[in-house]
């Protein structure tokens, strides 16, 4: 009997062990990307995408996995129907052009079970730069609701407007931007 129970033990820890990497899609009613700038000096205003979707696949025991995530441009909610269309217009987004932005990153780092960065590629009107996301938040568990595994993550990362071909009236509007993504996703 005791040997079974040894065998079953050892079973449950090696496959623990060897657990396969999880893709999680997220929740779109949860999951949202927003950004900060400096409106010559007076102010630091903040839009929001209303749109976001992706995958995020996590494999705990390897500390490893990847992030799949697209920003629809033309959900752009700055609280101003005139304004939106501004930030929309070729100077800005150019969402005509390009109605998505991406980041897909490729490299995890974990500060013990915590997911602490994602390194990767920001896409945004077309110009494609390395970012580095930096994660203040990450916790997984059952879903109280759905029963699902689940995970959440709020990560930030700044960003020069300049860089993306986005920098009509900089330096007064700031150069500086910092991007803030709020992500909920369901196991598959």
């Amino acid at each position: 009997m005791k040997s079974k129970l040894l065998i079953a033990l050892l079973a449950l820890s090696s496959s623990a062990a060897f657990a396969a990497p999880e893709t999680y899609v997220t929740d779109a009613n949860h999951t949202f990307a927003n950004f900060t700038y400096s409106h010559f000096g007076y102010s630091n205003q903040t839009s929001r995408f209303d749109k976001v979707s992706g995958t995020i696949t996590l494999d705990t025991s390897a500390k490893s996995g990847n992030v799949d995530i697209t920003i629809d441009t033309k959900s752009i909610n700055t609280g101003s129907a005139l304004f939106n269309q501004h930030i929309q217009g070729d100077d800005f987004l150019a969402t005509e052009k390009f109605p998505t932005a991406t980041f897909k990153g490729n490299k995890v780092s974990f500060k013990g079970d915590k997911l602490a960065s994602v390194e990767g590629e920001l896409t945004l009107k077309g110009v494609t730069k390395p970012v580095t996301l930096q994660v203040t938040n990450f916790f997984c568990m059952q879903h109280p609701m759905s029963g699902k595994q689940a995970c959440g993550a709020n990560a930030t990362v700044k960003v020069k407007r300049t860089d993306f071909n986005m920098g009509k009236y900089a330096p007064h509007v700031g150069d500086e931007v910092t991007i803030a993504v709020a992500v909920e996703a369901a196991k598959q």
